[in-house]
């Protein structure tokens, strides 16, 4: 296996962004201050009670500042200011421009880079605590106060909070109540074996974990000790970094586990892989021993089990107090290019692996598959394989741990069965669906997962042969749809769609002829049809829809009604509200991006019509996809491109000829480019295929 590249522990870290509450506090300014447009300033600043930021100078107003409850800011009460004003002499602007120079090289001095900082204003930096987290934003706000006396700031992260005042008389304080306050040494027991009144274990002892695999030999390099405690002996590990006792954790036979308090905790056999390329992490000390009688010394357990559950977010380094151990071994873990978590198979134990692996990097992580331990149960650990497999069984599953998992990052083998299944066609519709028209049969078959744009002229029967081609499938898959067609009335698409099945008018009207209505008894089974066929998204009030909220009730059909197609009719009948600083083409693109991994994601055909732009100099011809109103995206990024196109000259050949124009298809599997003719029954809505004479014609 070839050695990934190390990864830096402390650049692993995630943030949290939860903000935390404050105290507040009113602030004092000097009336010999130079004038502000308003005699009224809101600071926006956390700090602690009892902390207050004053001038250097006495205030000459007779007002004290006073408090204002507020959820998080502080503000301050009216000034007072001297009836006499002072213009500044050309001394006072030089002693101005040496006290604002000396400020802000005082707050460079902590890192806090003032850049274009204007006095009386408030600018936002990166903190130099946080460095702003992940996501490295400006979270600083700083804030010099036009009498230059003061200069005040404050991180707004509630993981950091790092705020201070800065005083151009020399004073400086910083107070650091998150995630980066210094972090207070702690002051660890020191420990030997002689204090703790370890000793070499009984043979009843060396008995019991012989009975798990574990020989003399193993317990001797280990240095696993007992220790006489309550009238019982118990299993001591000792801890230890560079040979020095460093804690010391206990077990009875009865697996209840304690240890020292005040000591610092390490991995378990952590001076095992301080030179190791690859390391085993394992939950407990039996595992540790067991990986060494399978022969990988390159492994430490961690001493405090598994957490419950997996954490929301990855706390700072100092705050990381669960698994300070990888913290104070980074050195060590940075240097392996490949680890290997064998943690239990139960949930605590996948919950630990995944907490590892998240410090320490998933790319170089590598997860192993505990194998059955009979004909019902799996193997919960190390241990486990060793007492009822035997060590060859251990070392195989070390030596087929496969990589840890990474969200959306794959290898062809983790789709290996859905290959399988298309080779086979055991999925069904991998050939797409036909149309129900034979002419179209070797031009576009309908596959789920892609999407359609339609297009063509005004009145040349887009929605209609849509309508006909649902209806078709309908009738010979089976399949269920999702309308969202702003265009049409309810009622009066329920009777397109019901002339279409029924083949039969839905009035006795003009356009009917002499062709007989349908029936009552016909209507109520088309509507029985239609109920269970379609389903509508229909927009309540006057607004446009936007597609994200089109989208959002069609993922609801699909999960609910096991819908496989979806209209969109038309693209002009949406909300396209889109950012000022994005072009008519990039949010086209984006929007059809959107569209496509629905489609994708929910194997749901989509078919969307887009209308032509104005056609100008349009001669009777069928339009071009790129004629598409809006972006050229509406053929590049579709799957399939059809253009729909009615003959309106009697000269040119028969009023009921459609034409269907198949211009692009991504997927050879199902269809060619090409095109085909339909003959179109305006009494009942219906397509149908042209007899072969009548084609050859019409050719």
């Amino acid at each position: 296996m070839p050695p990934l590249p190390c990864r830096p522990l402390h650049n692993l870290l995630h943030f949290s962004f939860l903000m935390g509450g404050s105290k507040h506090l009113a602030v004092r300014c000097s009336a010999a201050a130079a004038v502000p447009v308003s005699p009224y300033r809101l600071l926006h600043l956390h700090t602690r009670r009892g902390l207050l930021f004053q001038s250097a100078r006495s205030p000459s107003s007779k007002y004290r500042p006073i408090y204002l409850k507020s959820a998080r800011f502080f503000s301050v009460s009216p000034v007072m200011l001297s009836k006499a004003v002072h213009l500044p002499k050309l001394d006072d602007k030089m002693i101005d421009t040496e006290r604002l120079v000396k400020l802000k090289l005082k707050l460079e001095e902590l890192g806090i880079k003032c850049g274009s900082c204007q006095p009386g204003q408030y600018s936002h930096t990166t903190c130099p605590q946080c460095k702003g987290g992940l996501s490295e934003e400006k979270s600083l706000s700083l804030f010099i106060r036009e009498d230059l006396q003061l200069a005040m700031w404050s991180c707004f992260r509630a993981k950091c909070g790092w705020r201070g005042v800065a005083k151009a008389s020399g004073e400086m304080k910083a107070y650091n109540p998150g995630a980066n306050q210094p972090l207070q040494v702690k002051e660890y027991r020191k420990i030997s074996e002689r204090d703790l009144q370890l000793e070499p274990l009984c043979e009843e002892l060396v008995a019991y974990f012989s009975e798990r695999m574990i020989s003399a030999e193993t317990l001797r390099r280990n240095a696993v000790l007992q220790r006489k405690y309550n009238n019982q002996i118990v299993i001591a590990f000792t801890y230890r970094r560079n040979g020095a006792l460093v804690g010391c954790k206990y077990r009875a036979v009865s697996k209840e586990f304690w240890q020292e308090r005040d000591t610092e905790k390490i991995f378990y056999g952590l001076d095992d892989i301080k030179q190791a390329n690859d390391i085993i992490i394992v939950e407990g000390e039996m595992d540790k021993l067991s990986m060494e009688e399978a022969g990988y010394r390159n492994c430490v357990s961690v001493p405090d089990g598994a957490p419950a559950k997996i954490s929301e977010d990855i706390p700072v380094e100092k705050e990381d107090k669960k698994f300070q151990y990888m913290w104070t071994c980074k050195e060590y873990l940075e240097k392996a290019s490949r680890i290997i978590l064998a943690t239990d198979a139960d949930p605590p134990g996948q919950a630990l692996a995944e907490e590892i692996a998240r410090r320490v990097g998933k790319e170089r992580c590598w997860r192993v598959k505990w194998p059955e331990k009979n004909s019902t149960d799996v193997c919960k650990d190390a241990n486990e394989v060793l007492m009822y497999l035997g060590p060859d069984a251990l070392r195989k599953v070390i030596e087929t741990a496969e990589l840890c998992p990474i969200r959306g990052l794959f290898t062809f083998s983790d789709f290996f069965h859905e290959i399988d299944a298309y080779y086979h066609r055991s999925c069904g519709f991998e050939l797409g669906v036909p149309t129900g028209w034979k002419a179209l049969d070797e031009l576009y078959n309908v596959m789920p997962g892609e999407l359609t744009v339609i297009t063509g002229v005004p009145n040349s029967g887009k929605s209609e042969w849509i309508d006909a081609l649902l209806c078709n499938i309908s009738e010979s898959h089976g399949w269920k749809f999702v309308l969202c067609s702003m265009e049409n009335k309810v009622r009066e698409h329920a009777r397109k769609l019901l002339e279409k099945h029924v083949k039969k008018p839905f009035f006795n009207a003009r356009y009917g002829g002499s062709v007989e209505r349908m029936s009552v008894e016909e209507l109520e089974q088309g509507k029985k049809w239609l109920n269970d066929t379609f389903h509508l998204i229909r927009c309540e009030d006057d607004c446009l829809p936007s597609i994200k909220w089109v989208l959002t009730l069609a993922k609801a059909a699909v999960m609910r009604y096991g819908v496989r197609g979806f209209v969109i009719d038309p693209y002009n009948e949406l909300d396209h509200q889109r950012p000022a600083n994005q072009t008519e083409t990039e949010y086209v693109s984006q929007m059809l991006t959107m569209i496509k991994r629905f489609a994708q994601h929910h194997s749901c055909h989509v078919w969307f019509v887009a209308h032509p732009r104005q056609l100008q100099h349009w001669k009777g011809g069928p339009p071009n996809m790129y004629d598409i109103s809006g972006s050229a995206h509406f053929i590049n990024k579709c799957d399939n491109g059809i253009v729909i196109h009615r003959n309106r000259d009697e000269n040119a050949g028969p009023l009921d000829r459609v034409q269907v124009c198949v211009r692009k298809v991504r997927n050879k599997v199902i269809g060619n480019i090409g095109e085909a003719f339909l003959s179109y029954n305006r009494v009942t809505g219906e397509f149908m295929d042209i007899d072969d004479k009548d084609l050859e014609n019409l050719t």
